[in-house]
């Protein structure tokens, strides 16, 4: 528990020593979703590599950068790709960069991330606000001692996606005629994709979209007290709706295809966050 404190104490302390800036909002870029650091002036860019206790990703479409800076007058802390579960890091390991930002002092953390689809009328390059989530990564974050420091023991999930934050990305979404869904989002550990039969599982119980990130974070973050908000990039339909098979390429190329779109969002959702 200590160790884990000593680590962030650590990790903090070189950051503030390459950025003056004291972002707001944390944003964590999903595979594919990289380019949106272009609508942002650039205080500060920091490679995963060259920062203490966290890893450079290994999976394509995640640049592993943090970077520093403003969108407009909004600044913002920016992870340029992700850890995942099934890459054999450890939870403690997943979710170390959102308590970095956490202890860098964000108050909102804004998730995004490639997700398959499964809800009716889904199709590939369409937008999911996350309005809950469903944990089978069989696993959860804060397993082991507590750390008090961080948050309680038992954190509260009933609004584990801030409603405030969902309303808001909603009416931009309606103002720009863009087409998306609303739904939970099921988290497993990967790195397969699923079977037909564990999608119609998903289905089943209450899911529209399934990926291997997102919720550690989430968890983490409410453990923290920080307000989160999600957004899924359907960049495929999930097995046994999609006439094809999966493949990472079609993941990938989906997010170039939505990149202009999703871009705009997310800068006007991060401009007008309240």
């Amino acid at each position: 528990m200590q160790f884990v404190l000593d680590k962030l104490t650590e990790t903090v302390s070189f950051i503030r020593s390459k950025t003056t800036i004291k972002p707001k909002v944390g944003v964590i870029l999903g595979s594919g979703l990289g380019a949106f650091v272009n609508e942002v002036q650039v205080e500060a860019k920091l490679a995963f590599q060259d920062i203490p206790h966290f890893n450079p990703p290994t999976v394509d479409g995640h640049q592993g950068n943090l970077l520093f800076g403003k969108v407009e007058n909004q600044s913002v802390a920016i992870l340029q790709g992700r850890n995942h579960y099934y890459e054999g890091h450890t939870m403690e390991n997943v979710v170390f960069p959102t308590r970095t930002l956490a202890l860098l002092g964000i108050e909102i953390l804004v998730l995004t991330n490639s997700a398959g689809g499964f809800g009716e009328t889904m199709q590939a390059g369409d937008l999911m606000i996350v309005e809950d989530h469903i944990n089978l990564m069989g696993i959860n974050p804060l397993m082991g001692p507590n750390i008090k420091e961080l948050g309680p023991r038992f954190p509260d999930m009933t609004e584990a996606y801030d409603r405030k934050l969902i309303a808001q990305m909603e009416a931009i979404l309606q103002k720009h005629e863009t087409r998306y869904h609303k739904g939970v989002y099921c988290g497993v550990s990967g790195p397969t994709y699923e079977t037909p039969a564990e999608v119609r599982y998903l289905k089943m119980i209450g899911g529209k979209a399934v990926g291997m990130s997102t919720v550690p974070e989430a968890i983490a973050a409410n453990h923290l007290g920080l307000r989160v908000a999600a957004l899924s990039c359907i960049t495929n339909l999930a097995a046994g709706f999609s006439r094809q098979k999966l493949s990472h390429t079609e993941v990938t190329d989906t997010a170039k295809k939505v990149e202009q779109k999703f871009t705009q969002f997310l800068k006007e959702f991060i401009v007008n966050i309240e």
